[in-house]
């Protein structure tokens, strides 16, 4: 099939699974591996089948900060596949990918699957989060992979609690200072005035 024929089909594959509360066991293969249950958004293209598709950020409302994508990639193919990006469409957002283990690209084995979010497991990190999101929107998330090409859908944004508190950014910046409070404690020794008498004992020295 043609990058531009699949990039055509990805409407009609793309799945969103209901958004009635889901059990692990009806969540997807993969639903009790990830450890999360709430409704996720799930596509398949070719022998590529992505589930559990979630922006993750700060766990405080208004907290600005990095975010994470949170998948996971099943290959039903006889070779593997790397994971070359991952792209937020529609915003300024940069994702960086790491493996779970050492350098390198993110690999997806022939007939295996990869986590992507969670310890342990592979991150992608949306390094100055998404501030053109809130938490409740719908952000397209597009997987572009070395022999499918690009895999896209639409995945909810959700703060780091409840369910995806182990899936979200492992990087919390520390809140805002209040203002008007003293970065530090006074000691309570008042200082000596300065008298401008000299300290020695300047006549005996020169009588000597």
């Amino acid at each position: 099939m043609s990058r531009s024929l699949r990039r055509g089909a990805l409407a009609a594959t793309a799945i969103v699974i209901s958004i009635a509360s889901l059990t692990a066991c009806g969540a997807g293969n993969n639903a009790q591996t990830l450890g999360v249950k709430p409704d996720n958004a799930a596509v398949t293209v070719e022998d590529v089948q992505i589930q559990n598709v979630l922006v993750i950020t700060q766990p405080e409302s208004g907290r600005r900060g990095p975010a994470v994508v949170s998948a996971t990639i099943f290959n039903n193919g006889q070779g593997q596949q790397t994971l070359e990006s991952i792209t937020l469409p529609g915003t300024a957002a940069t994702v960086k990918l790491t493996p779970a283990k050492g350098a390198g690209p993110v690999v997806v084995p022939a007939g295996g699957s990869v986590v992507i979010g969670g310890e342990g497991n592979a991150t992608a990190v949306i390094q100055k989060g998404v501030p053109e999101r809130k938490n409740g929107d719908v952000q397209e998330v597009v997987f572009k992979l070395s022999k499918t090409g690009d895999v896209g859908l639409q995945a909810f944004v959700v703060p780091a609690t409840s369910y995806f508190e182990g899936y979200g950014p492992t990087e919390i910046p520390a809140p805002p200072a209040k203002p008007g409070k003293p970065t530090q404690k006074p000691t309570g020794e008042p200082t000596a005035p300065e008298t401008g008498e000299p300290t020695g004992d300047a006549g005996h020295g020169a009588g000597h």
